[in-house]
């Protein structure tokens, strides 16, 4: 038995030196590809430019902003927006975690400003490559922009589904409404879509939509932002405002 696990042992000692070597190159390459895909990306369209491209007729600024959308959303995308410099080590080592134990890609880790990079300059794919480029360029636009800023870029240009861009066109879109009109029901069910526009939309999904508010809802109680009777309340007359519409 002994000599059984010894052998186990030299084994697991064996996979592992090959394996940590070889997924140190491949993390290496990754970064040079994903530097070099970054800097084309940003000569070829510095973040003062895009940020230009984006501030169309159309831009909501964060004043015209409900304070109920602004904190459901960090809650459910990036509860520490305010502390970190455009990457969350704590998130990406969590959703690194989810991963490796589920063996997907379900989850990334990307903060905010990540996700603005991603969608202004890159594509959505998931290659190693393509993350770096993305994490470099965050970088890059937490230089030059306030969070501010980049929270109204972020909300701005977005995919909300049903072919709605922008906090604007989903705010009258779904509930023809200005941004701040919003209730706080409708604020949570609009934080929630973007993380899959074509599951969440309220349009087409309403029971996947219900589903993905009550967890934006749980988030900002979690982060203190709500308590969990306001919650309830909040998705209990939400579901009788749409009902009686």
């Amino acid at each position: 038995m002994k000599k059984a696990v010894k052998i186990m042992f030299k084994i697991f000692r064996l996979l592992l030196a090959v394996f940590v070597p070889v997924a140190a190159a491949v993390l290496i390459v990754s970064a040079v590809q994903g530097y070099n895909m970054y800097k084309n990306a940003v000569e070829k369209c510095p973040p003062a430019q895009m940020a230009e491209l984006l501030r169309g007729e159309d831009f909501v600024r964060m004043e015209e902003l409900p304070e109920f959308y602004i904190k459901a959303v960090i809650c459910a995308e990036d509860k520490r927006f305010y502390s970190h410099k455009g990457v969350d080590l704590r998130a990406i080592a969590r959703a690194l975690a989810h991963d490796i134990g589920t063996f997907s890609f379900e989850q990334g880790g990307s903060t905010i400003t990540q996700q603005l990079a991603k969608n202004f300059y890159y594509t959505q794919d998931k290659r190693p490559e393509r993350k770096f480029a993305e994490i470099f360029t965050a970088f890059d636009i937490e230089k030059e922009f306030s969070k501010e800023d980049i929270f109204e870029l972020y909300v701005n240009s977005i995919y909300f589904g049903d072919g709605y861009y922008g906090i604007a066109a989903a705010a009258e879109g779904y509930y023809g409404k200005k941004p701040s009109e919003l209730t706080d029901y409708e604020c949570a069910m609009l934080a929630g879509i973007p993380n899959a526009p074509s599951a969440y939309s309220p349009a087409k999904s309403p029971g996947l939509a219900q589903q993905r508010l009550m967890q934006v809802l749980e988030r900002m109680a979690e982060c203190g932002e709500i308590t969990a009777e306001r919650s309830s309340q909040i998705a209990e007359r939400g579901q009788y405002e749409t009902s009686n519409e």
